[in-house]
């Protein structure tokens, strides 16, 4: 969890200006469904795979 909240930060929250909450969350949730979750296989797969 420390390494996502940490690519999280360099990747996302650190490169963008947000104009309010909402729009905040909007993007971080787009981060995380658009790119995080498809780019990254998840540990647990991984394991499974090889």
């Amino acid at each position: 969890m420390e390494s996502f909240h940490a690519t999280l930060k360099k990747e996302e929250i650190h490169q963008t200006t947000y104009q309010d909450f909402d729009e905040a969350g909007r993007c971080l949730f787009q981060y995380i469904e658009g790119w995080y979750n498809r780019s990254r296989m998840h540990s647990a797969i991984v394991f499974a795979i090889t």
